[in-house]
C-alpha cells in the first residue's frame, strides 16, 4: 500500500453554520463553515422556512397565480 498519500484526519475538527450553531465531528479538514445545519433546516425544526435563491419561490407564486383552474368537463349523455 502507498504510504503518504492519505490526508491528516482530524478526529475533533469543528463545524460552524451560519446559524451560529457549532458542533465536532471527524473530518479530513480542521475547521468546516456550513450554509444551513440540523438546528436551523426546516426539514429537522418543523418549520415552513423557504430558502430562496434568485427569486425562485416569487417567480413560482407568480406563475400558478397566473394559470386558471381547468373547467370541468360536461358529461356526455347518451341519445
Amino acid at each position: 500500500m502507498a504510504k503518504d498519500i492519505h490526508p491528516e484526519y482530524f478526529k475533533k475538527a469543528k463545524v460552524t453554520c451560519a446559524c451560529g450553531h457549532s458542533f465536532v465531528v471527524g473530518a479530513t479538514k480542521p475547521e468546516i463553515k456550513v450554509e444551513i445545519c440540523s438546528k436551523c433546516h426546516p426539514f429537522f425544526t418543523g418549520e415552513k422556512k423557504l430558502l430562496d435563491t434568485a427569486g425562485r419561490v416569487e417567480k413560482f407564486k407568480t406563475r400558478q397565480a397566473k394559470v386558471v383552474a381547468p373547467k370541468a368537463k360536461k358529461a356526455r349523455t347518451k341519445k
